[in-house]
């Protein structure tokens, strides 16, 4: 195992990375599937699409804007340079040209303005030089033919006309100013449209326009989404089904006084339904549904967020019955007075403001409900959480396996699936997986059936697809045989600890396949959902995760980095008990832990002195001390059969539960739900402890 390539392990799928906290955002889960309307359209956007990104002030793309200028200028060229204008005239010499010409008789009309003469000819003439054939003609006269008679007497004896005007006016007044004008006062128009369109109704110039809300508008009957598409979270959609009914059948609560609420909040870690849940809400309520996300309220000039939260509301109003929804609300929702921002200057404040006082202005009797969703409730403003502004606040838990179970149902609905596959079966074996994580899992069992090419998705499917979301891919890793069997020894040592540790999680299968970042793998996965960890099964996730290590300790005397993922998941597991959950008596039951970012415990911060600071420290490390020892003794005492475990698995490289247990000649007891696996009355539930290495 080389130093740059740390081996890891899992023995757990419960979802999240610290111990009794929810698990941090994914960002590759993906909202759940909702259908376009049987016509192909969207969400039509309000007012055209006014406002979106990408658009000039005008309302279309900054692309054909470009181009409407640029055709406007190549008009404004054709018009000046390329339209005739009259026949240029030839200039010509006085002799011999033009005398000649009058005494040959093709001398029509001349006029003259000075010493310069202009005429026409009364046959085309081409005269010498490169101006070709013409009938008009310029030509200077000498003084002292001018002062002469013989010319005047000349042009009488060919019969040439002498005008006072000269015959070469070219183009007329109007037809110059046209030609001239025209391009330029085109040009002024569009800019005057331009910032007609910018200024709006108001006096607010490009202002008016960037305070237009960007909020899409979803009409009836344009989502096909129901809460038939909703399974899994049945008390988060009980509570909005009562807002539906109050929308569609406000006449039988109002008999009874009853108010319909004005803010429904929906909060859960990340891929729950959330939005899912607003989709349904807005299929399901017959009413406009417009849809935003609170960061598209948010720019740098100050004043336009609060400006789209009026507007929002306004149009709101005007189609009540209406449902607002407001996705990822703690973008504008934070609690105020953080010093981030400059106090009521603070864009971000200002149009969380707004958000208040709309809330609180508009007449509830005019049926516009606010729905948010948010993963962080803990952070928003307490003004926000009061009564009369979101009344409702509805928790979006995980899903338990029959709830799990649901969800493969919904999402399977297309899906061909072969005769005799168990849906409960499969949830079983994901607990802590959220409808977003079982959406993919179908995806992924889909997309190797057909890379299989499998008629329909099958059991084996569903598992390797399994496998690879919790485990991630399989590498084409070349290992020494060195390397490859301590690996082997080292996920035997986590398997055999577990198998042997009274209370923990079963081992579901033991691999030393590559995948992902890891060399090897360990799964185990309790029997039943675990709401609630008592200190036992804490201690025995501790001590499977130092099984690894011990092994390669007990076998080869030396230690790697392969544990770098176990030693940080046990670590947290010690200072969770220690500093969250008074499990330590010399601590006792106050919560130390620190709040600071960076999750680091500082002197003198957060209430904790130097003193329990060390206290800490050293209780932390007394239960991870306590731990290998017993890890070691376990191992020593029990290394014939992690003899026997290590060399099948060397065999075969991958082994399932049952084959496992065989191997490791331990007997497979059916375990029984245990009691505290449920919360008792009065307690919070704890979220899943992290999911452990991953190998």
């Amino acid at each position: 195992m080389s130093e740059d390539q740390p081996r890891k392990s899992a023995d757990d799928t419960s979802q999240g990375s610290r111990p009794g906290q929810a698990p941090p955002p994914d960002p590759s889960r993906t909202p759940w599937r909702v259908e376009p309307a049987p016509d192909g359209r969207g969400a039509p956007d309000r007012q055209g699409g006014k406002g979106k990104k990408g658009k000039s002030p005008t309302g279309m793309s900054w692309q054909r804007f470009g181009l409407l200028l640029l055709a406007l200028f190549t008009l404004n060229f054709f018009l000046t340079s390329l339209l005739p204008g009259g026949e240029r005239p030839a200039r010509i010499s006085y002799s011999p040209v033009f005398l000649n010409q009058v005494k040959a008789g093709n001398v029509k009309e001349i006029s003259s303005r000075g010493e310069t003469v202009s005429g026409v000819f009364n046959q085309k003439f081409d005269p010498p030089g490169k101006h070709g054939p013409t009938t008009k003609f310029t030509t200077e006269f000498p003084t002292f033919a001018v002062n002469g008679s013989s010319l005047a007497k000349l042009l009488q004896d060919n019969n040439v006309i002498v005008n006072a005007e000269s015959p070469n006016q070219g183009r007329g007044l109007l037809a110059t100013l046209l030609i001239s004008l025209l391009p330029t006062l085109l040009l002024i128009g569009v800019f005057v449209w331009i910032a007609r369109r910018a200024a709006g109704a108001g006096a607010g110039g490009l202002g008016a326009q960037f305070g237009r809300s960007k909020a899409k508008r979803v009409e009836i009957g344009s989502t096909r989404t129901t809460f038939n598409d909703v399974a899994g979270i049945e008390e988060a959609k009980e509570e909005l089904m009562e807002v539906v009914d109050f929308l569609r059948n406000p006449d039988k609560y109002k008999k009874l006084g009853a108010k319909i609420p004005r803010g429904v909040l929906l909060s859960g870690q990340p891929g729950t339904g959330k939005t899912l849940l607003a989709r349904a809400m807005a299929g399901e309520a017959e009413v406009p549904f417009f849809s935003a996300s609170a960061s598209e309220f948010i720019e740098m000039i100050v004043g336009v967020g609060a400006s789209r939260v009026r507007d929002l509301f306004d149009e709101a109003k005007k189609a009540a019955p209406a449902i607002i929804f407001i996705d990822e609300l703690d973008a504008i929702g934070r609690a105020r007075g953080g010093g981030g921002g400059l106090g009521g200057h603070d864009e971000r404040e200002q149009t969380l403001n707004q958000v208040l006082t709309e809330m609180d202005g508009f007449d509830p009797s005019l049926g516009v409900i606010v729905l948010a969703a948010t993963n962080r409730p803990e952070i928003l403003d307490s003004a926000l959480l009061r009564p009369g502004r979101f009344d409702r606040r509805v928790v979006v838990q995980s899903p338990d396996k029959v709830g799990r179970a649901q969800i493969l149902a919904v999402h399977t609905r297309s899906v061909p699936l072969e005769e005799g596959i168990d849906l409960a079966a499969i949830a079983a074996s994901t607990p802590g997986m959220v409808g977003a994580d079982l959406a993919n899992l179908v995806n992924e069992a889909a997309l190797l059936a057909a890379k299989r090419g499998h008629t329909r998705v099958q059991l084996a499917d569903f598992t390797d697809g399994l496998e690879k979301v919790i485990l991630g891919a399989e590498r084409r890793v070349v290992m020494s045989d060195s390397e490859r069997e301590r690996t082997a020894y080292h996920e035997a040592g986590h398997a055999l600890v577990g198998m042997l540790t009274e209370g923990a999680d079963p081992v579901r299968k033991i691999s030393i396949i590559p995948r992902g970042q890891a060399l090897g793998v360990t799964l185990s996965a309790p029997e039943a959902d675990r709401f609630n960890y008592d200190q036992a099964y804490l201690r025995g996730k501790i001590l499977v995760a130092l099984g690894g290590r011990v092994a390669e300790e007990v076998v080869y005397g030396t230690i790697t980095t392969g544990a770098e993922s176990d030693i940080q998941q046990l670590t947290n597991i010690a200072r969770g008990m220690v500093t969250r959950w008074g499990m330590s008596e010399v601590v006792g039951p106050i919560a130390v832990e620190a709040s600071n970012p960076n999750g680091m415990l500082l002197p003198g911060t957060d209430g904790v002195s130097q003193a329990t600071q060390q206290l800490i420290d050293q209780e932390v490390r007394r239960i991870v001390d306590e731990a290998h020892h017993d890890v070691t003794l376990l191992l020593t005492e029990h290394r014939e059969q992690l003899e026997q475990l290590t060399q099948e698995l060397l065999k075969v490289e991958t082994l399932d539960e049952t084959d496992a247990y065989l191997a490791a000649g331990v007997l497979r007891e059916p375990r029984e739900e245990n009691a505290s696996s449920q919360p008792t009355s009065g307690q919070k539930p704890s979220a899943p402890l992290g999911e452990p290495a991953e190998v």
